[in-house]
């Protein structure tokens, strides 16, 4: 009886990609398309049931990115190889949907810069506070993360943001961090900070363009909400 039900997934694991063939990546489920990429089980158990242990653990498909590679491995049957082979696809989706600094970016709008980090930054289960530092065409020539956690008046430093800014020769600068609940409706220390920058920016004579606060595919922006 074991036997026979070994045979069967490992007949099964083809089936994913036989199914890709015929009718495209996009009718797969995702434990089939996890199967692929694990490629094959072992003598336990098939890729599609080692599939099914990784979706196991998470609340969704989104969250599947926030895994480690220690928390891949210590499922069962997942070893480092193929712990590291699903994180470098995750990778690989994640620069997909997001633009790359290899390409010249310039900021228009705030929308322009949802187009640039939203994919990156709507699903962080923690605040990132990211500055994006431009030419004087507005061109993005660095993007550098400040921290991670939570945002208040004492954790955001004009001074290292605006010491980055001289070493990198920025005309202007734009900040936007997330927010994990997915709302980006600017809280009170999201306001505090934003005046503060805005008045080093003015000292210094580096202009700050915008502050955006990223959610779950929305954003909002500070300037256009009359916070400068």
């Amino acid at each position: 009886m074991t036997e026979r039900l070994l045979i069967r997934e490992m007949f099964s694991e083809d089936k994913p990609r036989e199914r890709l063939k015929t009718y495209g990546a996009e009718k797969l489920t995702n434990q089939e398309l996890l199967g692929i990429i694990i490629n094959t089980g072992n003598k336990n158990e098939s890729a599609l049931s080692l599939a099914n242990k990784i979706l196991s653990n998470v609340k969704s498909i989104r969250e599947i990115r926030h895994l480690t590679l220690q928390e891949l491995m210590d499922i069962k049957g997942i070893g480092e190889a193929k712990a590291i082979t699903i994180l470098a696809v995750i990778e690989l989706a994640i620069r997909m949907h997001s633009h790359s600094l290899e390409d010249d970016i310039y900021i228009r709008s705030p929308q322009d810069v949802s187009n640039l980090l939203m994919e990156k930054m709507r699903y962080y289960q923690q605040e990132h506070f990211i500055v994006l530092y431009l030419s004087t065409k507005y061109m993005v020539i660095h993007e550098e993360t400040i921290f991670k956690g939570s945002l208040n008046s004492t954790v955001v430093h004009p001074r290292e943001i605006f010491r980055e800014a001289v070493k990198r020769s920025a005309a202007a600068f734009i900040c936007v961090h997330n927010h994990p609940s997915g709302d980006p409706t600017p809280s009170k220390e999201d306001i505090d900070v934003t005046k503060r920058l805005k008045q080093g920016g003015e000292l210094i004579g580096i202009d700050f363009l915008d502050h955006i606060v990223i959610g779950n595919g929305k954003f909002i922006s500070m300037k256009e909400m009359d916070h400068f």
